[in-house]
């Protein structure tokens, strides 16, 4: 008898065993991510439902570690699939079955597409989202491009590099940064916006404002990335809904001036995922449809290095939410710690994040340096293809 060990981070490892043994392509992924380990945190259960799970774990041979109103289960994707059904599942613990099932379908069919204000984005490969900053004081390129045509030159120059789409900014959200009048912040995007889209290039505003959004839309962009997930400007969820533009919804508690003292969490991911969570509910009872939502889990917004690492690490949480994941590491202060390098200095480690951040699930890319980020993706789609 002959031992092989196959790799256990991915289910590639078992598609491609069972495919070089005739399965086809469809079954073969199927068996592959039903057998893949997974491990879930369930909250909030009464005494009953704690000894339910007990009972249940024992018969189907899960690992069940479990306190006061909480338990954490690992099992096979196969075994967990049963708490999911309503018809298989036992009636103590028929109140787990819709949340999980919206979880095993979000992992083995994630979004394929993304849908923006007049098409949508396919989600196969890395997608770069090129930023384009109009801000005098944004923490690595403010006073760059101080007029549009200067901005939308640097824009065609992120797209002929592989951007798919260009976010443009007019407020800068460094840490300790103050509010940008809302006149002055569409001053800034407005006539970029609308020189990128006369050019023919797709277009995000990077705005809190809706007010800002809806001249940005009217200007042609089909995308609006609010950094405040809907927090700070309570309108921003119908004009999106209105205009059917897609929205990023990134995670960040208070403001730029207030969020470093926020940065308090007992398990960064878990809560960030729930925050995250609860945005997107918001966006979706504005009117705006799923399908046009993603989630940013906000790197540098509210974290310390150590808190941007571990979610780096754990962003399968974030993918399980069922959205498409944008992540914008690009430049921030996390990669400087670690690398030591200076904000001009870390797009080398910025493509390393976006690689990883690949292998974790993340599909959309928000960076500086497309170029050096697009490479490093590369390398990251020929290990990992999307599933």
């Amino acid at each position: 008898m002959r031992v092989t060990a196959l790799a256990a981070h991915t289910p590639e490892a078992v598609r491609a065993a069972l495919a070089a043994r005739g399965w086809e392509a469809q079954p073969a992924w199927f068996a592959a991510t039903g057998l893949q380990p997974l491990t879930i945190l369930l909250e909030d259960l009464s005494d009953a439902e704690r000894e339910a799970l007990v009972g249940w774990a024992a018969r189907a041979g899960a690992d069940l570690l479990t306190g006061q109103g909480w338990a954490l289960v690992g099992a096979a994707a196969s075994r967990l699939a049963p708490l999911a059904r309503a018809d298989r599942v036992p009636p103590s613990l028929a109140s787990l079955s819709p949340a999980l099932a919206r979880f095993l379908a979000a992992y083995a069919e994630p979004p394929r597409r993304w849908a923006i204000r007049g098409g949508e984005i396919p989600l196969e490969q890395p997608v770069l989202i090129g930023i384009v900053n109009v801000t005098p004081d944004s923490f690595s390129d403010g006073g760059r491009y101080g007029t549009a045509d200067a901005a939308a030159a640097h824009g065609e120059q992120l797209a002929a590099h592989g951007a798919r789409i260009l976010d443009v900014g007019g407020e800068s959200t460094r840490p300790g940064a103050g509010v940008v009048p809302a006149a002055a912040e569409q001053a800034r995007v407005v006539p970029v916006v609308r020189e990128l889209v006369r050019r023919g290039l797709p277009v995000s505003v990077d705005t809190r404002k809706a007010v800002v959004a809806a001249a940005a839309l009217a200007a042609g962009a089909v995308i609006v990335n609010d950094v405040s997930g809907l927090a700070f400007d309570p309108a921003m969820g119908e004009t999106v809904a209105r205009s059917q533009a897609a929205l990023v919804l990134m995670h960040m508690r208070g403001t730029p001036d207030t969020m470093d003292t926020l940065a308090t969490y007992r398990h960064v991911a878990a809560e960030v995922a729930a925050e995250l969570g609860a945005a997107a509910e918001r966006a979706e009872a504005a009117g705006v449809a799923r399908e046009r939502i993603a989630l940013d889990p906000g790197f540098g917004f509210a974290k310390t290095p150590e808190h941007n690492f571990r979610l780096l690490d754990e962003l399968a949480t974030i993918v399980a939410l069922g959205y498409p994941v944008v992540v914008g590491p690009s430049r921030k202060r996390f990669l400087g710690a670690a690398t030591g390098r200076p904000v001009e200095d870390r797009d080398r480690a910025t493509a390393t994040a976006c690689a990883l951040a690949w292998e974790r699930g993340a599909r959309l890319f928000r960076v500086h340096d497309v170029a050096l980020a697009r490479e490093a993706l590369s390398v990251a789609l020929a290990t990992r293809p999307a599933t």
